[in-house]
């Protein structure tokens, strides 16, 4: 690209643009998200998101789907995955001036492929949420690269509210499901389980939240009666949300 006529392209300093990606997804029953540990300086040897510089001729979605290849194996996948936010602070990144578009990916049996370390990766793993301490401000022990935990910190949160007001957890039970399988999901993202009357209320009086099958499972249910299956409905969003527990609206 070449800068219009009398157009002074050393006006302004030189700075680089990274992508970062929080990676989220519900394994052994936990929510989980995606980490590799740098191979590089600087801080080699931390855990951090994966990511990288975007190249000259990338946009910011293309690069972070590379860069999730390159250094996790896994390809590009069908789930939610959007922009989170920009990170911007002056000091973020000791080599230089170095602005990152965080972006936030959940979906359902991506620990079924991996992952496997590559390029500047020297290891890949997926990690409980719970074990990183983020609700405390703690990183119980695993010190994150960069600013990789504030990043974390704002996608966790995007993902809790974003059941909150959508019937994306549907997407994490198999098919057909119970009620109590659904409830789980909501406990694992939002590490505790929403009130049972509440949210049977909720998921059964919401138009195309979940719709009824003719089958029961045997194996699960109260007082022996067999619990009634389910299967995805076609609603999109919940209006009202529903609410996670620690809300200050849920009282």
């Amino acid at each position: 690209m070449t800068a219009p006529a009398g157009y002074d392209v050393s006006a302004h300093p030189p700075f680089a643009v990274t992508v970062d990606l929080t990676v989220f997804t519900i394994h052994d029953g936990a929510l989980s998200v995606l980490l590799i540990r740098r191979g590089d300086d600087p801080y080699a040897g931390r855990w951090a998101l994966p990511g990288g510089f975007v190249e000259p001729d990338e946009d910011a979605a293309t690069a972070a789907w590379r860069e999730l290849a390159e250094e996790t194996g896994l390809e590009r996948f069908s789930g939610h995955l959007e922009q989170l936010a920009t990170y911007s602070a002056p000091d973020r990144d000791p080599r230089m001036r170095v602005v990152s578009i965080a972006h936030l990916a959940f979906a359902p049996g991506l620990s079924r492929r991996g992952p496997t370390a590559g390029s500047d990766a020297s290891a890949a793993r997926w990690w409980p949420v719970e074990d990183l301490g983020l609700d405390g401000g703690q990183e119980a022990g695993v010190e994150l690269a960069f600013d990789h935990a504030e990043i974390l910190r704002d996608a966790l949160e995007r993902v809790r509210s974003k059941i909150e007001y959508t019937t994306l957890a549907t997407q994490f039970v198999d098919e057909p499901f119970t009620l109590a399988d659904l409830r789980r999901v909501y406990a694992a993202v939002w590490g505790a389980a929403p009130d049972l009357g509440n949210f049977r209320r909720k998921v059964l009086s919401t138009s195309g939240f979940v719709v009824a099958t003719e089958q029961v499972d045997e194996g699960e249910g109260r007082l022996g009666r067999p619990a009634l299956l389910y299967r995805r409905g076609s609603a999109t969003h919940l209006q009202p949300a529903m609410l996670r527990p620690d809300s200050p609206l849920s009282g």
